[in-house]
């Protein structure tokens, strides 16, 4: 018995199949720039943001670009203290509602347990950062990653004074 076109007709219902399960799309810059937009209280416009790594894990920094723009900071800092508790309890859906469940990094920061990762939350003169930090190597990675992506798809705007904030990569 010739079970050459049986099996070619199988193979070929197979890789049609194969093809079209939905591969997760990384949000275009629109895309994320948007939905950021719509969880955000403050004016991205009006804002700068950027992610630094460290040997630890990374800090974020957002500030107004005016300084005397205190409806700005008032926002930045009430957001990123709400952020920085929501994280410190396991809670990313803020970034999941941006970035989407695939975000690189974010699926180990979900399995962290409560003080695996400090989210230390700090009030600038012109916004406010945050610090995160681990001892644990799979969450420095994990962070490293979340960071990396967080300035793919945002960028990492230029905040010359930021360096002030903390002395070294090691920080």
């Amino acid at each position: 018995m010739n079970n050459h076109p049986l099996i070619a007709t199988g193979l070929f219902i197979f890789f049609v199949t194969a093809s079209a399960v939905e591969k997760p799309e990384t949000p275009s810059p629109e895309d994320v720039y948007q939905r950021t937009q719509q969880v955000l209280p403050f004016s991205l416009s009006q804002t700068l943001q950027t992610f630094s790594k460290t040997v630890h894990g990374g800090i974020q920094h957002v500030i107004a670009k005016s300084a005397d723009d205190t409806q700005q900071i008032k926002l930045i800092q009430a957001h990123l203290l709400e952020i920085a508790g929501q994280f410190r309890n396991g809670d990313f859906s803020v970034t999941e509602r941006v970035h989407g469940a695939d975000m690189p990094g974010l699926a180990q920061l979900k399995t962290a347990k409560i003080d695996d990762i400090k989210f230390e939350y700090k009030t600038l003169p012109n916004g406010a950062q945050i610090h995160y930090s681990t001892e644990y190597p799979q969450f420095v990675q994990a962070l490293h990653e979340w960071f990396d992506a967080q300035i793919s798809q945002h960028g990492n705007d230029n905040v010359p004074e930021h360096s002030r904030h903390h002395s070294t990569p090691a920080d």
